[in-house]
C-alpha cells in the first residue's frame, strides 16, 4: 500500500524516486483488446505469425499507446497518496518517447521520480513526473516520459 503524504511532504521529495509499480503482464490478449478498442489493427499487433516471419521483433508487440495506457495503473500501485486529494486529473505530458518494443507476454512496470510540485492555487497541485516503464529482463526500457498530473485539494487540506 502507497503512503499517504501530505503536499508539503511531498515536495520534499522532489528530485527523488517516489514509486514503483508491480509486474503487468503484457498478453496477447490485452494487446487483442487494445487494437479493438482504438481500432489499430496493425499486423505487427495482432497477427503472430505474419509478425513473426515479417519483423524483427520474432513475433506481436504491444502498442505504444498501450503502454502508455498502463501508465495509470502503475500510479495507482505505486505513487503516494495526497493527504487531502479530492481527486486527481492527467493533465498531459511534456515528453514521450517509445524506446523499445514491448513484445507479447512481456511484463513491464513503471518507476516513478517526483521532478516538480507546484502549487498553481491553494488548493490546486501541478505535479511532474519522470517516468520509466522497464520491460523485465530488458536492458533498454520501453519508453520514458514526462507526465504531468493536477492534484485538486479538498477545502481545509491546501498546499
Amino acid at each position: 500500500m502507497a503512503e499517504t503524504l501530505h503536499i508539503s511532504e511531498l515536495r520534499d521529495r522532489v528530485g527523488q524516486e517516489v514509486g514503483v509499480s508491480r509486474w503487468i503482464e503484457v498478453t496477447q490478449d490485452v494487446i487483442d483488446g487494445f487494437a479493438e478498442v482504438t481500432q489499430d489493427r496493425q499486423f505487427i499487433h495482432v497477427d503472430p505469425a505474419r509478425a513473426a516471419a515479417e519483423t524483427p521483433f520474432g513475433g506481436t508487440i504491444a502498442h505504444g499507446f498501450l503502454t502508455l495506457s498502463l501508465l495509470s495503473a502503475c500510479a495507482y500501485d505505486a505513487l503516494p497518496q495526497i493527504e487531502g486529494r479530492a481527486m486527481g486529473i492527467n493533465y498531459g505530458f511534456d515528453k514521450i518517447r517509445f524506446l523499445s518494443p514491448v513484445r507479447s507476454g512481456s511484463r513491464v512496470r513503471a518507476r516513478f521520480r517526483l521532478a516538480e510540485v507546484q502549487m498553481r492555487s491553494r488548493t490546486e497541485a501541478l505535479i511532474r513526473y519522470g517516468v520509466m516503464v522497464e520491460i523485465e529482463g530488458a536492458q533498454r526500457p520501453a519508453l520514458a516520459a514526462d507526465w504531468l498530473t493536477m492534484a485538486v485539494l479538498a477545502p481545509g487540506h491546501d498546499g
